[in-house]
Parts: structure tokens; C-alpha cells; sequence
């Protein structure tokens, strides 16, 4: 069942193309448009929702709003401030005429009042408490064109009128703007038919934030009553990322159909905080309690399970030592108790692991089993609410040789039902969007952003009816996945400065951002974790099922050991397959102690063509709240190296390989850019200075010589991609560690 929901591939600007042959020039991209056009008003009036109608009790003409229900006797001038969202007139275009100091709606009631009509001939403006958003003007430039655009001069109305339109005012433009969304993509695909995944609906993302904020809540009664610890931080986010890249369900946030059942990363994550979490020590006073506490707790925990006996001898035998000695020796120095804590988690950590083993387990089954069960009851209350719900049999068309096209954002199979109206206002520069008293917040440059993303990606909804709608799952969507502590998530979604993002797409050529959402994305090509609602804003779908043929690509994911390793894998795939020219460029912590899966791989990789790193605390990178955070809290230093590195076959190396000249760009523009406050990393651990020296020198491979030349002359598709995850806040929490230091 093939419909017109999400769209469908044949009115998708992606262009049949020969990935050998040169590149074509991409169509405009899609914008709204009204079906039916009024004869007597300019198409700016009718693009902004007004139309002409008939007052049988005047027995006149007057003009209506459908955005708006507003309704006046003259015709609308473009520039009137809205009786709903601006009722004081604040944003008003100054009016001509005689009448310049009264409103539309002002003129309107005199002019009633004038023809001696009673009380009962003065047609009311009809007042709702939300202003939906209405599609731009087509007469004006979208504002992230080049400053030296003109607009359009609006069209001359086809019958005289008494008021002259004013010219049509500019759309919204944030004073800083950190994406361009203007550059076409070079990433080739074979055309692929729409996702079956549901439309997505409002109810059903409330349902959804309530199921897995009660999820969140039992993940931490389990861990309080079973082990006596709070949850590691993050390590719910970090559980959901690792979960979806096995799942095989049909929710796109709860896991629901994933083999093991037991997250190795949610299982590493706890048992690193048993028998107590260790943090930073900075002081020795600090280092002698830790000491104290954590022989504590590890008699206690030996005491209170099912243990051997020779596991019991010798945890409290330790632990009364480790006593003993902190009693005799008040002279020891924080080096001294921190070298005293590590002989104790060497020889009281394997028992202590062996009793808790099972309880830790549990949790993980418990969490999981809950959300394959929120999951399932989801998914019923989601069908119940479609029109034509899709049947359970499963037809697997035969396989047909597919086309070679541009990548196209993602659709789905399923028509979108109607969905239910959303609120809408402005708190200063802050769009608010309320649905049954749930209110999610975006910054006003960014929702303008979101509207220029839905205008080229979406095309079932060309009168934006939807819009607003969507936009509430969305922001509901990632706030959920982020949690609701303070900067929780945010490392998660975090971004690289648009700088690096210009070089990538000059030097690079790189045109697409693997990992991405449309709220921190750089271009209006990227793969994000939520095709079925991400796609509506220009999605091309997780990257883990994207496979492109060519192009030039910029990786930045989020820091899950799992989810990097599956990507090392899904590279080196792709780069085995293909014969074009294929190039990633991947941005990832550089963890060395203990060092990462992924990492060691792509240093080993016969792909790899260079490797540079760049020291912590030398570059920054741009917050995952950068929707809702204010303008000084957008960029933050980072506390790690980071690692670049350059995956290509032959013919991305030939195309876009990295010279000398191309790697002192980029590293200068990695150099942070003076602002006025430069702040720290949100996430949850700074490095100790052992690890900031050990990432402070530069590591460089040789360029290795190239196999081959490349024919396809994609020049008129650069891009630079920002990562939905990249963010340098977060230490390797969710790695294992072998000394106190590393585990803090």
C-alpha cells in the first residue's frame, strides 16, 4: 500500500543520475501552495490565508483569514499586526492613507458604524487561543539566502483597491544563524521504497513521554533498592542508543525486540558504581573518606548476599585491614590513599562483582521486559487511531534493480490521519507549543529553521495544516530521549563549530552529516535516530540502514561504544562495496586509557588515510541544547582530544583526499573563536591531567598514495555536516576501567 502520507519517491527532487557520469543540477526544492487562487487579491494575501467572501447580512464583500479567523471589511494589507498574536499592534507595519493610525480591525468596525448598522451588523473577528503558523510569502527570499538578494515585488491586485498593499514583510532571521541550508548534496543512494513505520501523532507522543519517564523511574527504584546507588549518569540515554542499534521492533524510541536481553552497556555502566560510585578526588581529606566508604561498603555488601566463604574472608579481611590502617596513619598522602584504594578494588572487586552479578542482571531484564511492554501497548493505541491500519501479513515483494538517484529525505508508507490542533505562541524570541497542557519550547531561529526544513522535505502537507503538530512531536520526541535533569543528554546531541562545518564542505567536499537530528543538523541532508517524524524535516533515516554509493560524508556520533563500533562496521562495508568516490570523515573521542573498540579498528583500518588529533581543551563544540540555550551558553570548551579520521577507497581519496593544505585549514578551524564567555563541558566528568597530557600531542599518518582517478565531477553538491551526537562533554563513563582515576 503505496500513499501519499510521507510522500512518495516520484515527487522527490532526487534526479536519476550515473554515479560515473557528471553531476546534474537538483530541482528547486518543494515550498506550499494554495490550490485555489482568488482572481481579485494578490498572491501574497492568498498565500497568507486570506480569501474574499460574502456578507449576505451586509450584502457586501469582506475578507477572511484562515490562519488567522480573522475577518475585515477592507482589503488586508501585508504588515498588519494580528489581533491574536499581537494585539497591541507592537509588530505593525505603519499604514497609509488617512486612517494610518487606526488598525485594519479598527477601520472595519468605523466603516460598519459609518452605514448606521446596529450593534448586530459588526462581524466579529473570531478569537482562538493559538495562531497557527502560515507558510511564508512567495515573493520574499528565505533569509538564509546570500545578504545580497533582493525580494520580489509583491503582484498587482487584478481590481483596484482602496488601501495599497505594502510590500511584503521579510520572514524571521536569527541574528546568528549555525546551519546552511542552501547546499545540495553529492551522496548518491539506489532509490528504496518508503518505511512502513506509523505516522507519527500527538497523542501518542504524550502517551510515549509518560511511558518512558515512568521507565526512567523504575530504572531508579531499581537501582536504590537492589544495590543501594543512584543510576550511573546518562546511563538510561546511553542503554536506549545501545539498544536501537540491535532492535528490531516497531517503536522508534522504546526497545522492544532485541537479542541479548541484558545491555552490556547498561550491565558495565552499574556494576562500575558497586559498591559505591567514585568520583573526582581533588583534595586528601577527599581521597581518605572515599578510601573509608568503600571498604564500607564492600563488607556490607559481603556480608548481606549469598557469598562463599572464601569470598567473605577475603573481602573483610581487606576491608578490616584497609580500617586498621587508616586508623594507625593520619600522615598518608592523597597519593598514598588513592594507591590504598586501587590494592582494594583489585582485591575486593572480582568477589564483590561475583554477588552482585545476578541482582544487576535482573535490573537489566526488568527495565527491558517494561519497555517491550509499554512498547506493544503503544502500538495498539497507535493503531486504533489510523484510518487504514496496516495489516500484520508480511509480503516480501520480489527484489528490483533499483535506480541510482540523489538521497531524498525518508517517507512513510502510511497516510497521516488528521491530527489534533496545537497552541502556538511567542515568549520574546521563544516559539511555545502546547498540546493538552504539555508545552515544549524552541528558540525562534531555530523553528524558523524547522519550517525551512519542512518546506523542502515534506510533500503531503503543502498548506503547513500539519506543521505545528509535527513540530510539537519533535521538540517532545528529543526532550524525552535527553531526560530531564540538568544538561542531561545534551553530550548526546552536541555539534561541531560551523567553522569546521565550512572547511569540511570546501576542502572535503563533505556534503552530509551521519549523525544529526533537524534540530542541531548543518545541512537539510542528514541521518538522524527518528525517520518517522525526522524525516517530515529532511531526514534520510538511521544511519546504520543508509547506504550510500558515493559521496562525501561527516561523522560525529554520539559517544556508545556500541553504537561506534556498529558504525566502524557499517564504513567499511560501504567503502568495500563501492567503486565511486566514497569518503567519511569521523570525529570521535580519543580515549586511550582504556582505549575504545571503534577506535583501535579504524586505526588498523586499510582505509584509513590520515589521522590528526586535536588537544583537549584546544577546540570547542556546540551544546546539544542549542534550540533552547541561551547565545553565550551555545559553545563550551572540550574536555578531551579528539580524533579525526579519514576513511576512504581510492576514489574518495583521489577526489578528496587529505592534503597538507587541506588539514591546516581545517585545523585552524578547529581554533575556538573569541567570544565572550567561554564555558565548561556539560557532561559529567572533567579528565584528569594525566589524560589532558596524554592528548595534547598532534598524531599524524602519512597520506598513502592514491589507487585510482576519479570521473564524476560532482561540483555543484559540497556540503558539511554537523553531528546529531558529538559532543565533547561526556568521559568514558560507560567504558570499563582498571584504576580508581579511570573510573572516575
Amino acid at each position: 500500500m503505496s500513499n501519499d502520507s510521507h510522500g512518495s519517491v516520484k515527487g522527490e527532487a532526487a534526479m536519476i543520475m550515473s554515479p560515473t557520469g557528471p553531476a546534474s543540477s537538483q530541482g528547486p526544492p518543494l515550498s506550499p501552495s494554495t490550490s485555489a487562487k482568488s482572481q481579485e487579491l494578490p498572491d501574497e494575501l492568498v498565500q497568507a490565508g486570506w480569501s474574499k467572501c460574502w456578507s449576505r447580512r451586509e450584502n457586501r464583500p469582506y475578507y477572511f483569514n484562515r490562519f488567522t479567523n480573522q475577518s475585515l471589511w477592507e482589503v488586508p494589507v501585508l504588515g498588519q499586526h494580528d489581533v491574536i498574536s499581537d494585539p497591541l499592534g507592537l509588530n505593525a507595519a505603519p499604514a497609509e492613507g488617512g486612517d494610518g493610525n487606526l488598525g485594519n480591525g479598527q477601520r472595519k468596525r468605523r466603516m460598519s458604524e459609518e452605514q448606521g448598522a446596529g450593534s448586530n451588523s459588526v462581524k466579529r473577528a473570531k478569537v482562538e487561543p493559538t495562531t497557527p503558523i502560515s507558510p511564508s510569502t512567495p515573493g520574499a527570499k528565505p533569509w538564509s539566502s546570500a545578504p545580497g538578494d533582493k525580494q520580489s515585488q509583491p503582484a498587482t491586485p487584478a481590481t483596484p483597491s482602496p488601501v495599497t498593499p505594502s510590500p511584503a514583510p521579510a520572514p524571521y532571521r536569527p541574528a546568528v544563524v549555525y546551519w546552511d541550508l542552501d547546499i545540495q548534496t553529492n551522496a548518491v543512494i539506489r532509490e528504496h521504497p518508503p518505511t512502513k513505520r506509523l505516522p507519527p501523532h500527538p497523542e501518542i507522543e504524550l502517551q510515549r513521554a509518560q511511558l518512558v519517564t515512568k521507565l526512567r523511574q523504575h530504572y531508579h527504584e531499581l537501582c536504590h533498592q537492589r544495590e543501594g546507588i543512584d543510576p550511573p549518569r546518562e546511563s538510561f540515554n546511553r542503554w536506549l542508543l545501545e539498544r536501537k542499534v540491535i532492535d528490531k521492533g516497531f517503536d522508534p524510541l522504546l526497545p522492544s525486540d532485541c537479542d541479548p536481553v541484558i545491555s552490556p552497556s547498561m550491565f558495565r555502566e552499574v556494576m562500575n558504581d558497586i559498591p559505591i560510585r567514585l568520583s573526582r578526588i581533588k583534595y586528601k581529606e577527599e581521597a581518605r573518606k572515599l578510601l573509608f566508604k568503600y571498604a564500607e561498603a564492600a563488607k556490607k555488601m559481603i556480608d548481606s548476599r549469598n557469598a562463599s566463604p572464601e569470598s567473605r574472608k577475603v573481602v573483610k579481611w581487606n576491608a578490616e585491614d584497609t580500617m586498621s590502617w587508616l586508623r594507625r596513619d593520619h600522615s598518608a598522602s592523597k597519593e598514598d590513599y588513592m594507591d590504598r584504594l586501587e590494592h582494594l578494588r583489585q582485591q575486593c572487586g572480582p568477589h564483590v562483582a561475583a554477588v552482585a552479578k545476578d541482582s544487576v542482571e535482573g535490573i537489566c531484564s526488568k527495565i527491558y521486559q517494561l519497555s517491550a511492554d509499554y512498547s506493544r501497548r503503544l502500538r495498539q493505541t497507535h493503531l486504533s487511531l489510523l484510518q487504514d491500519p496496516p495489516t500484520e501479513t508480511c509480503e516480501s515483494p520480489p527484489p528490483q534493480p533499483s535506480r541510482l538517484v540523489y538521497c531524498y529525505p525518508m517517507r512513510l508508507t502510511l497516510p497521516s490521519p488528521a491530527l489534533p490542533r496545537v497552541e502556538l505562541h511567542f515568549e520574546n524570541d521563544v516559539a511555545c507549543l502546547r498540546f493538552r497542557g504539555e508545552m515544549v519550547k524552541v528558540n525562534r531561529g531555530h523553528f524558523s529553521k524547522l519550517e525551512l526544513l519542512y518546506r523542502y522535505s515534506c510533500i503531503d502537507d503543502p498548506r503547513f495544516e500539519k506543521f505545528l503538530s509535527r513540530v510539537w512531536c519533535l521538540l517532545k520526541r528529543y526532550q524525552v530521549m535527553f531526560g530531564s535533569g540538568v544538561n542531561e543528554g545534551t553530550g548526546l546531541q552536541g555539534a561541531l563549530p560551523v567553522s569546521v562545518f565550512e572547511a569540511l564542505n570546501q576542502h572535503f567536499g563533505v556534503s552530509f552529516e551521519c549523525f544529526a537530528s533537524p534540530l542541531n543538523c548543518y545541512f537539510k541532508q542528514f541521518c538522524s535516530a527518528f525517520p518517522d517524524i525526522d524525516g517530515f524535516f529532511g531526514s534520510r533515516g538511521p544511519f546504520l540502514s543508509f547506504c550510500p554509493v558515493s559521496g562525501s560524508f561527516q561523522a560525529n556520533p554520539p559517544f556508545c561504544e556500541e553504537l561506534m563500533d556498529a558504525m566502524v562496521t557499517h564504513f567499511e562495508d560501504l567503502l568495500d562495496q563501492s567503486t565511486e568516490p566514497l569518503s567519511f570523515v569521523v570525529f570521535i573521542p580519543e580515549w586511550r586509557d582504556p582505549v575504545t573498540p571503534a577506535l583501535t579498528r579504524m586505526e588498523g583500518s586499510r582505509f584509513l588515510r590520515h589521522q590528526l588529533s586535536v588537544p583537549a581543551y584546544e577546540h570547542e563544540y556546540r551544546s546539544g541544547s542549542q534550540h533552547i540555550c541561551k547565545r553565550e551558553e551555545m559553545y563550551y570548551k572540550a574536555v578531551h582530544g579528539t580524533a579525526v579520521l579519514f576513511l576512504q577507497n581510492d576514489a574518495g581519496f583521489a577526489k578528496w583526499g587529505p592534503t597538507p593544505e587541506r588539514l591546516a585549514e581545517l585545523t585552524a578551524a578547529f581554533r575556538p573563536a573569541s567570544r565572550p564567555s567561554s564555558l565548561s563541558s556539560p557532561g559529567p566528568a572533567q579528565p584528569t591531567p594525566r589524560d589532558k597530557d596524554s592528548t595534547s600531542k598532534a598524531v599524524e599518518s602519512g597520506v598513502m598514495s592514491p589507487g585510482g582517478h576519479d570521473n564524476n565531477n560532482n561540483n555543484n553538491s559540497n556540503n558539511s555536516s554537523n553531528n546529531n551526537n558529538s559532543s565533547s562533554s561526556s568521559s568514558s563513563s560507560s567504558s570499563s576501567s582498571s584504576s580508581p582515576q579511570d573510573k572516575m
